[in-house]
């Protein structure tokens, strides 16, 4: 066990500072072979949590989002295990993700996107859903319907976390 099953449940997190902080204490407890699934809408903060676990594993940076090149490696510098940063959205199959060659086993893996897609790479992960707040403003702004200060206030807004190991 790798010290996860103590972030499993839901928690709040209230500003990008925290989540990237909670990454970092994520990135505390991670070992080889652990591999994390992040769930969320367009700016839940997947890659903000990332670079939080980077951070915490002491991986070289910057952590950024992988989305045009579907994988990062990021060796560390402090003797430990490797963090890969994959970005399933483009994706079309879980095929195509084994495709990329990945070695769980011998680095911490994040598959941003990747519900349904690590079933058989390996044994056990752990699934981190990030739910979006609203901004309490009242009025659905996922169709941008509030100006242009949506984006801000939807930063704004605090994320549930919810840790769960799977399968």
């Amino acid at each position: 066990m790798t010290g996860m099953e103590h972030f499993e449940g839901r928690r709040e997190v209230a500003s990008p500072e925290d989540m990237e902080r909670l990454g970092r204490e994520l990135g505390g407890v991670l070992r080889a072979g652990d591999l994390l699934v992040l769930t969320g809408p367009l700016g839940a903060g997947k890659t903000t949590l990332t670079r939080g676990i980077g951070a915490g594993l002491g991986v070289r940076g910057p952590v950024q989002s992988p989305t045009f090149v579907i994988a990062r490696t990021h060796p560390s510098e402090v003797g430990g295990p490797a963090l890969v940063h994959v970005d399933a959205y483009r994706l079309g199959s879980p095929a195509e993700l084994d495709d990329l060659g990945l070695d769980p086993d011998r680095s911490v893996t994040i598959v941003e996107w990747g519900r349904g897609m690590v079933d058989g790479l390996v044994d056990t992960w752990w699934e981190l859903e990030i739910e979006r707040g609203w901004s309490g403003t009242g009025i659905d702004n996922a169709c941008g319907t509030t100006g242009p200060y949506a984006a801000e206030l939807e930063d704004a807004a605090p994320r549930i976390v919810t840790v769960t190991r799977r399968p």
